[in-house]
This record gives C-alpha cells, sequence and structure tokens, in this order.
C-alpha cells in the first residue's frame, strides 16, 4: 500500500475567465449572459489530502504559503505519522521543496516512515492527481457554484465526503 499525497488549488473561477454564451444574430446582451469581470482567479484555497487503496486521510486546509516547517507541523505530524502507523503504507509524496526538506526528511526518519521514491516533474503519475481533477470537477457542477472563499470551503468539504472511496481505489486503479 501507498498512500498518495498532495496538496491542490482551488480557485472560485476558472484560470482563463472566459464564459461562453450563445446569442441568435441581431439579439442583444442579456443581463442574464453579463458575468463580472474577476481578476486573479477570484480567491481560491489550498487543500492537502492523502489517499490509498481502501481509505484517505482527513482533508487540511493550508492557510498562507507551505514551507517545511508548516508541512512537518500542520501535515505529516499531526495527520501522516498516524496514519501510517496505524495502517502501514509507504509515503508518497512529489518532490516539492516543503516535502523534501531537511527538516521535512529528517523528521520522517526518525518517525521510521518509509517514503516511495518519486521520480522529478512527474506529478501525472500520481493517482491524487485525479482524485483531486475528479473533486474540482464535482465543485464545479455544483447548483449554484460557490461564490466566494467560505462557500468554496464548504463546497469542497461536502463533496469530498461525497467521493465514493470506490472511486477512489477506481482511480487508484488506473
Amino acid at each position: 500500500g501507498v498512500l498518495f499525497t498532495d496538496e491542490s488549488r482551488f480557485s472560485l473561477y476558472r484560470a482563463d475567465g472566459r464564459q461562453r454564451v450563445w446569442r441568435c444574430v441581431g439579439e442583444g446582451f442579456a443581463d442574464v449572459s453579463v458575468v463580472d469581470r474577476v481578476a486573479h482567479g477570484g480567491g481560491g484555497v489550498m487543500v492537502w489530502t492523502g489517499v490509498c487503496y481502501g481509505q484517505c486521510t482527513q482533508l487540511h486546509f493550508i492557510d498562507g504559503i507551505l514551507n517545511a516547517q508548516k508541512y512537518r507541523d500542520e501535515i505529516l505530524r499531526p495527520i501522516v505519522v498516524p496514519f501510517i502507523h496505524d495502517h502501514h503504507p509507504m509515503l508518497q509524496h512529489d518532490n516539492a521543496r516543503p516535502h523534501v526538506a531537511r527538516i521535512c526528511t529528517q523528521f520522517l526518519e526518525a518517525e521510521n516512515i518509509p517514503v516511495l521514491a518519486w521520480p522529478a516533474y512527474s506529478p501525472d503519475m500520481s493517482p491524487i492527481e485525479h482524485v483531486w481533477d475528479a473533486l474540482d470537477r464535482r465543485i464545479r457542477q455544483r447548483v449554484p457554484v460557490p461564490a466566494n472563499i467560505q462557500q468554496l470551503r464548504t463546497a469542497i468539504e461536502e463533496e469530498w465526503t461525497n467521493i465514493s472511496q470506490a472511486t477512489i481505489n477506481n482511480l487508484i486503479n488506473s
């Protein structure tokens, strides 16, 4: 077993900011077709989680920038270490700087946490990327879509609990 972990950013609005509207020839702009422009995606939230075959970790919202100390103190120590000691998978995280910083690698060694070697520049190889995509699609399909950061956080939490373990297992198997 492998615990695939990663963080992902969810934005209120799509990155390209484009909304497509079909109008008939000669038809003017309807109020329903006009969308206020939002710079820089309108804000967003960073989320971390881990998935493995048969179970998942809790979802963790990351406030601010994720550095090595925050990664160790808010994610590895309280979430990853107990999960791995209870379920015995190897840890997989990518080669992001906070993940491979000395304080994190030394901490994981001291806790006897086995870490799966991971090739550089290969985030698409991890099944968690597909889990993030499935979560994002679920959030985008909500009616109404989240309109502020608190609604986005709530949507992420709700949709995360609605993704079945069978779906996650299937994504890992694929």
